[in-house]
């Protein structure tokens, strides 16, 4: 099959992960916190093997030197920082003033842009290779399933109605595959742009895992937890890397 038939299937999947905040609907407020926690732990290991066992290689292996490849990682992850102080100050106050209704949709504004992006990054990923695409994919799937979950909590507490927080949310989800059609077009026209957006996608990867995703297991003040939590993390890292070889 083309690789854009497979650019379209991956980054649709990743849209369907939108609908996993219909969990919250059924579940105990308590254990789904419980819940989403095990999750980003898993998904921090997972971006953090996809930067290191499978992105950065192959762009090391696609790309002109060492030097490149971890400049363009860096400006990824320095591009993220950037981001999320414009963008993290809505979410933060989205959750503290859920009387304010309008905040709740720069949410979904702010996901949209995310989700772009991933989109582009999927794309990248798939033209280097099926493989690479593969695990790509299953990384930002990771992310998104927790990412996904809270967002929809957000828009419940600012007061939008369950179906229409569902719908909305899926309509900023698959703008992914806008991105993912965007970026096959994009780069294939673009001398050497694949090597660059798998070492940026890594330098993003690393930032959501070591910023984002790790801070709030490390913040889990049980021993216990924080023992279930490391495991679960490493088992990210594990199943990233054995795919990855397994796939290579």
């Amino acid at each position: 099959m083309s690789t854009l038939f497979w650019i379209i299937a991956a980054t649709f999947l990743v849209s369907l992960i939108s609908f996993a905040g219909i969990s919250i609907l059924f579940l105990k407020e308590r254990l789904v916190n419980k819940i989403i926690l095990v999750l980003v732990a898993f998904s921090a290991g997972g971006l953090m093997a996809g930067a290191f066992f499978d992105l950065m290689p192959e762009a090391i292996e696609q790309g002109e030197s060492l030097f490149a490849s971890f400049t363009y990682l860096i400006i990824g992850f320095c591009l993220f920082f950037i981001l999320e102080q414009f963008i993290k100050w809505h979410h933060h106050h989205a959750t503290r003033h859920p009387e304010i209704a309008p905040f709740s949709y720069l949410i979904l504004i702010s996901d949209g842009l995310h989700n772009f992006i991933d989109g582009l990054i999927i794309a990248g990923s798939f033209l280097a290779g099926f493989p690479v695409g593969a695990v790509t994919t299953l990384a930002v799937i990771m992310h998104e399933i927790p990412q996904e979950i809270s967002d929809f909590s957000i828009l419940i507490y600012g007061g939008v109605k369950k179906i229409r927080a569902l719908f909305l949310n899926f309509l900023s989800a698959v703008i992914a595959v806008f991105g993912g059609i965007t970026g096959f077009f994009l780069f294939q026209n673009i001398a050497g742009s694949i090597p660059f957006l798998l070492a940026f996608a890594a330098g993003t990867f690393l930032y959501i895992s070591a910023s984002d995703l790790i801070p709030q297991i490390k913040s889990e003040g049980s021993f216990k937890n924080s023992a279930v939590y490391f495991l679960v993390f490493i088992l990210g890292l594990a199943l990233i890397g054995l795919l990855t070889t397994i796939l290579a």
